[in-house]
């Protein structure tokens, strides 16, 4: 826990330095000037900027607060895929039997068609995480020059779309979703109509394949809410005046602070000259303070309104798929040199 702490206070620390570097030359300019320009006329009463200060606050508070819901939500969402594919790779293996067919088919041919509804339903989960991460106008957190320098990517990033479903798709079905805008709705289409053609030859029961629709469609209404979060921002107008108002407020904090670090210096000039006389340059440590925690706040609200772009805070939905692989396969009897490992996490990301 130390451990981890430490290297989130460092990682902290680097992910905001150049707005630090900004800040301490805009306190320190300001403070320059106003200790040898003598501009005593040009500072701000604190009543009017602490008005400022608390609209700023409250705002960023609501950014904060909507982001999170928005992570939290994602997360919910994709916790519901982990349950929902769990429940469909049991119930296939239980349901796809002999009990009521017209025609028995042997173990092998009812295993492939076992392994047929697993691997497309992979399948889907890889084309949905591969929407999730394209990115959309919006979503310039990952570009910022401070996220760029890792030089981590997501899975999604490292191979393309096509590759990643050659393995659990056969050649019909990738024909089938090759011109299909919304890859990851046309399998679940193909896993809907297999499941009837298979209801049809009595492979699957009439109430099983009920119970087998009704989780298709489960799984349908969780990529409409995970596309939900995806395709629709956190407000332009909220994110962007909310920016523009924080700027606002630290470029005026210094005409107030540095002329009362001024003015407290000169109240102590008689008891300690030598310190009054520096006093001011006091000013620069606390404005830098206070605009590094403004700053840092509001940026972490930024950071959040998109969980899926591809960030190091975002919903790891990389993991998340390939851990529900490895879970179904397993359950299929792969061996595990058959079987993928889970996605590496450089510098500590989970993607």
């Amino acid at each position: 826990m130390y451990t981890q702490s430490k290297y989130s206070a460092k990682a902290m620390v680097l992910w905001t330095r150049f707005e630090t570097f900004t800040f301490i030359a805009i306190g320190a300019a300001w403070a320059t000037a106003f200790y040898f320009l003598d501009l005593d006329w040009l500072q701000i009463p604190w009543t009017p900027l602490a008005l400022i200060g608390t609209a700023v606050a409250f705002v960023i508070g609501f950014q904060n607060n909507a982001s999170y819901g928005r992570i939290w939500e994602a997360r919910k969402i994709w916790g519901g895929i982990v349950n929902t594919s769990r429940t469909f790779g049991m119930a296939i293996q239980d349901m796809v039997t002999n009990e009521y067919a017209k025609q028995s088919v042997s173990d092998e041919e009812l295993q492939k068609e076992i392994k047929v509804l697993t691997y497309r339903h992979i399948a889907w989960m890889t084309a949905l995480r591969h929407a999730m991460r394209v990115l959309k106008p919006w979503e310039t957190t990952s570009s910022h020059r401070t996220n760029q320098e890792w030089g981590i990517k997501t899975p999604e990033q490292e191979s393309t779309l096509d590759n990643d479903l050659l393995p659990y798709l056969s050649d019909k079905d990738i024909q089938y979703i090759k011109n299909k805008g919304n890859k990851q709705t046309a399998l679940l289409y193909l896993q809907s109509h297999h499941l009837r053609e298979l209801k049809e030859r009595g492979i699957i029961w009439e109430f099983s394949f009920l119970e087998l629709e009704g989780m298709v469609k489960e799984l349908f209404t969780l990529q409409g809410k995970s596309e939900r979060i995806k395709n629709f921002p956190y407000p332009r107008h909220f994110a962007t005046l909310n920016h523009f108002f924080m700027w606002i407020f630290l470029l005026m904090l210094p005409l107030a602070m540095v002329p009362q670090f001024s003015e407290l210096g000169n109240n102590m000039s008689e008891s300690y000259p030598m310190i009054s006389t520096y006093f001011i340059w006091l000013s620069i440590p606390f404005y830098v303070a206070v605009s590094w925690i403004f700053h840092t706040m509001e940026r972490i609200g930024r950071t959040g309104e998109n969980p899926f772009e591809g960030t190091a805070n975002d919903v790891p939905i990389s993991t998340i798929a390939r851990g529900i692989e490895i879970d179904l396969r397993q359950n299929l009897g792969e061996s595990p040199d058959e079987i993928p490992e889970q996605f590496p996490a450089p510098a500590g990301v989970q993607f």
